[in-house]
């Protein structure tokens, strides 16, 4: 018997004019199904942006790229992004990457 495996779930689910909230995975196969459910989103959004990772199950290299992606967008559009509730295994992978002091996020929790 062949075992099948589950496909990794995500998404992106703003929380009125300035929120969105992050729920499951930041992964290659979940990334392209953010951005599309948050860049319409981060367009229309007024002021700074917060994005909340409380639910954020885990996040690879694509995750990370979602993450710097998401402050490009709002700077872009002369906005502030900020992250909250970031998960120490996403904190990680942030602070390896050396982007912790670009993304805002310390070695501390939120």
């Amino acid at each position: 018997m062949i075992a099948t495996a589950r496909a990794e779930q995500g998404r992106a689910v703003p929380r009125g004019d300035d929120m969105l909230a992050v729920d499951g995975a930041l992964t290659f196969d979940t990334v392209p199904d953010l951005l599309n459910q948050s860049a319409p989103w981060i367009d229309k959004a007024g002021g700074a942006i917060t994005i909340d990772l409380k639910e954020a199950s885990r996040a690879d290299s694509a995750g990370l790229a979602l993450l710097v992606e998401w402050l490009r967008l709002a700077r872009n559009r002369g906005r502030e992004c900020r992250l909250i509730n970031v998960p120490e295994q996403v904190r990680s992978l942030i602070r390896v990457n050396g982007l912790s002091q670009t993304l805002g996020v310390n070695n501390n929790s939120d």
